[in-house]
């Protein structure tokens, strides 16, 4: 049309709206002006007053929304359970520190890096038990990771149908199995097996200090009463338990990426492992973060499969692969039946940074895992 401007072309979401209300407005004045022209028995007054009648009726009409009841429902439950959750974990927090107050009073901040554990004495600490409890945890997630990358791969990836269906479920149902099975099965079956491949570690990489096995006088060690009970054994028991929980996480967030971008990449000429490598890893990074650090803050937590399987020790054992070492969780489940009231503020002492810590790491995994679902991490 000549008479097209480009203010016809192009208008703006107000615009059309304005014009709308301007229809709807005249609408009914015309229909009112041609009553009262048909009849002639109305006059200019009559006319007036339906016209300003129907005015006032549209302009009352509100456009606003009314929440239904079931919606105000869900709001209203759903606020309660999160401020429950947050109050558990508050009075959790407070219950712990005003249990731990008297012995924090006695050993003060040398509680952090003190290495023994002799409440009775007034000579106590975390700093022992806490370096065991991050190493096992550190040798948890080396296994682990690429365990639960791989199958997190394989069931977003590769098998499709009823086989994926059952292997996602088989791979949920392994985060239910109990940890004291986990422990059975570590000292029973798994140490054993371990022990060999700890040997040759050592022999092979034992210039590396951590990888080392030494004695008091510094000679190599090679029997194999040596290889037991070690941080090494417990971190691969804790890695095996903590791969279902990353799995999912990471399955979770490479099923998101965008169908558009998966079929970009092959029409482009790309592999399946070329698509995996520049689209599906790319946008599940976010979900890669936080399902590592949420199998951390389970590693970190860990009491029962690492009780069974430790040999306790008190002192700093750089030497992984080397029978001894600790942990805060096991700790407490050493020392809680025989403890003295003031023994067991101390125990709650050490409860409490634990708690402090996993809080922390899991927080932080629980924001990314958020920020993933949301799309943030796909650019």
């Amino acid at each position: 049309m000549t008479g097209t401007t480009d203010n016809d072309v192009f208008q703006t979401i107000e615009d059309v709206l304005l014009e709308n209300e301007r229809t709807e407005v005249i609408a009914p004045l015309e229909a009112t002006g041609d009553d009262a022209s048909g009849d002639g028995s109305g006059g200019p007054g009559e006319h007036s007053d339906h016209g300003s009648a129907d005015s006032a009726g549209i302009r009352a009409r509100s456009l606003a929304s009314k929440r239904s009841r079931s919606d105000t429902v869900f709001q209203t439950v759903a606020y309660i359970a999160g401020a429950t959750t947050v109050g558990i974990m508050l009075c959790v927090g407070l219950f712990l520190s005003i249990r731990a107050g008297s012995a924090l009073s006695v050993a003060g901040p040398s509680f952090l890096w003190e290495q023994k554990w002799s409440p009775e004495t007034g000579v106590f600490g975390i700093g022992a038990v806490l370096f065991g409890t991050v190493t096992i945890a550190l040798i948890a997630l080396c296994v682990g990771f690429p365990l639960a990358i791989g199958t997190a791969l394989l069931l977003s990836e590769v098998v499709r149908g009823r086989l994926r269906s059952f292997l996602v479920s088989l791979v949920d149902l392994m985060a239910a199995v109990p940890s004291i099975v986990f422990g059975l099965w570590g000292v029973f079956f798994l140490q054993a097996a371990i022990i060999p491949v700890s040997e040759w570690i050592s022999t092979y990489f034992g210039w590396i200090p951590i990888f080392a096995v030494t004695g008091e006088d510094g000679a190599r060690l090679t029997e194999a009463s040596a290889f037991t009970s070690s941080a090494f054994i417990a971190g691969i028991v804790v890695g095996l338990m903590v791969v279902p929980t990353q799995a999912s996480v990471m399955r979770e967030a490479f099923s998101q990426a965008p169908v558009g971008e998966r079929e970009g990449a092959f029409a482009l000429g790309s592999t399946r492992w070329g698509m995996i490598r520049t689209v599906v890893l790319p946008f599940g990074r976010g979900g890669i973060i936080g399902g590592t650090m949420l199998g951390l803050g389970r590693a970190l937590g860990e009491t029962i499969a690492v009780y069974m399987i430790i040999s306790p020790l008190f002192t700093i054992n750089w030497q992984v692969l080397k029978t001894g070492t600790n942990s805060v969780s096991a700790l407490i489940a050493l020392r809680y039946g025989e403890a003295s009231d003031f023994g067991l503020s101390a125990l709650m002492a050490a409860g409490l940074v634990l708690f402090l810590i996993t809080l922390v790491v899991n927080f932080t995994a629980s924001s990314i895992v958020a920020r993933s679902r949301s799309g943030a991490e796909s650019n």
